[in-house]
Order: structure tokens, then C-alpha cells, then sequence
């Protein structure tokens, strides 16, 4: 009896174990994971080797490890789009070697949350990017997928799941507010993810990204001055005029703007598209309107 009892608790073990792994279609590549992460844990302890071949250079008496360091601090979160035609399907594509992609974090639609990445690690996921002068995204960012094909609406559900990480992420690293961008921010000419469908102002209204000043379009009326014609002493006439509240500058430079919240600017058609994409989000394969100019003019002034 003591023997059947001993197999059938084995056997109800087995199961269990099995179970477990069936759970997790990404048993493998968990393993892959954490052996590479193995490996750079132990080259950080390796006590620094002498060079040799063409750079030598002689050597400290003794090693001396400084008590001072951390990991990398990411200073920018990148928003992207999947444009792929599910969850599954984008977690499959980070987890080929061949693809050479990957991202910190994908969310569903239905709002849950894949961390695929410690946050002090470097993803893959900006590419040949530029913000500022800042040429190398991936080792200041981090990475946040949005499980969307780029023509469909970003559930509510999806949007509140990213405002928590987002909060987590600003407490936990101090991310400034204006470095909540999105991935045609950085990559103008190539990408146009996140979708004009996307709620930059929601994320702005909750501390992530800016926005713009939301009376930079309003109207005002002002009393003008008209000249009467005639003989005489004749005082002006008053009239009531509706003229824009705000003006731009009169040597207002777009270009210079854009250049100077972030964007690339050497192609000039794809900064102003990846600026109407984030702030205007509609007609953005179109030049700067006057109002569009306006805003960008008000936005420019929170980047100085």
C-alpha cells in the first residue's frame, strides 16, 4: 500500500510539473534567458583582465573596485504599435534570435502585461533613431509594444494597463514628463507608430508627454480704431474685430521648432508628418497649417 501511495504521489507530482510548463508555451526561451542573463551576471564579476595584443598598457599595483556604479539608467520611454496581428504573434517574434527585435514590455488588447525585459537591461527596439542628440535610443529607453495593426482603435482597456506601467516606470526611474514619446518621434523617416489613433493626449493629461496649451486656437475680440473721412475734427470709429488669440513670432522658423523638441529634421517632410502624427493626428502627410504652426510654435516654448 505504502509503495501504490509513493507511485501515485509521484505520478500526481509528475503531472503537476507538466502542467506547469504546459502553461507557459515559452519554457524555452525563458531558459535562454536567464542563461544569458547567467552569463553577463558572471562577466560583471569577473575581476577585469589584463589586456593584451596591440593595446596594452601596464597595470595598477592591484585591483581596485569602485563602490560607485549602477545599472543603466533609462531616461526615455518609446510607445510603439505592433502592426501584427496579435499578442501571441508579437511575443513568437521576440523570441527568434533571427528576428533581432525586442521590446521591455507588450501589452494586449485586453490589457494584459508582458514584461519581457529588466528594465536596467537594453532592448531592441528603436533602431536607427534620433532625438535630439541623442543617437542611440535603445541604451537610454525603454521599449513598450501595443498589441495593434496601426488602423484600429487602442482599447480602454490596453490605455489603462500603459498609464500603470507608465506610472511605475516615471516613479521608479524619474523619467521626465516631456520623454514619454512615441517611436515615429524618433525614427521620422522610417516609422509612423504609434498610429494617429493613439491617446497622446490621455497620456499627457496623466503626466506622460506634453501637450499643447488647449486655447492656443481661441478667437478673442478687440475694439479697432477706424479712420473717418471727411472735414472736420472727427473722432475714429470703434469697431469690434475677431482676431486669433496668439500670433506667431514674425521670424518663426518651423523647422528650427521641431529641431529643437527633438525631432530629426533633415528630412523636413518626415519630421512634420511625425509631428502631426503625435500632436495634430490628422492630414499628417500634409505642410503645416497656420493653426498647426501655432501649436507647434506653443509646444516649442514647454521644450526651451
Amino acid at each position: 500500500m505504502k509503495r501504490i501511495l509513493t507511485q501515485a504521489l509521484s505520478l500526481i507530482l509528475g503531472c503537476g510539473l507538466l502542467a506547469s510548463c504546459a502553461t507557459n508555451p515559452y519554457g524555452a526561451t525563458n531558459k535562454s534567458y536567464k542563461k544569458q542573463a547567467k552569463a553577463y551576471a558572471k562577466s560583471l564579476r569577473a575581476i577585469p583582465a589584463a589586456p593584451n595584443g596591440e593595446h596594452t598598457y601596464p597595470q595598477g599595483d592591484y585591483w581596485v573596485g569602485t563602490t560607485n556604479f549602477n545599472l543603466r539608467k533609462p531616461n526615455f520611454v518609446i510607445i510603439h504599435h505592433t502592426a501584427q496581428n496579435s499578442t501571441e504573434h508579437t511575443l513568437k517574434t521576440f523570441t527568434m534570435p533571427s528576428t533581432k527585435v525586442s521590446s521591455h514590455y507588450v501589452i494586449g488588447r485586453d490589457g494584459k502585461v508582458y514584461q519581457m525585459l529588466h528594465d536596467h537591461m537594453r532592448a531592441w527596439h528603436g533602431g536607427n533613431s534620433r532625438w535630439g542628440s541623442n543617437t542611440d535610443l535603445n541604451s537610454s529607453s525603454i521599449g513598450i509594444e501595443l498589441d495593434n495593426n496601426g488602423s484600429e482603435p487602442f482599447p480602454e482597456e490596453m490605455i489603462n494597463s500603459l498609464i500603470a506601467v507608465l506610472g511605475k516606470l516615471k516613479k521608479e526611474h524619474g523619467i521626465p514628463a516631456e520623454n514619454f514619446i512615441g517611436h515615429a518621434d524618433i525614427a521620422p523617416v522610417r516609422k509612423v507608430d504609434p498610429s494617429p489613433l493613439f491617446p497622446w493626449k490621455t497620456l499627457a493629461d496623466n503626466g506622460f508627454g506634453l501637450w499643447f496649451d488647449e486655447d492656443v486656437l481661441e478667437k478673442e475680440q478687440v475694439l479697432r480704431e477706424v479712420p473717418v473721412g471727411g472735414e472736420g475734427d472727427q473722432s475714429p470709429l470703434l469697431v469690434m474685430e475677431t482676431v486669433p488669440k496668439y500670433t506667431l513670432p514674425e521670424h518663426f522658423n518651423p523647422l528650427d521648432a521641431l529641431r529643437i523638441i527633438g525631432y530629426d529634421v533633415r528630412n523636413p517632410e518626415a519630421a512634420v508628418r511625425a509631428f502631426k502624427i503625435h500632436f495634430i493626428q490628422t492630414d499628417v502627410n500634409a505642410p503645416l497649417t497656420e493653426d498647426e504652426k501655432l501649436i507647434l510654435y506653443n509646444l516649442y516654448q514647454k521644450y526651451l
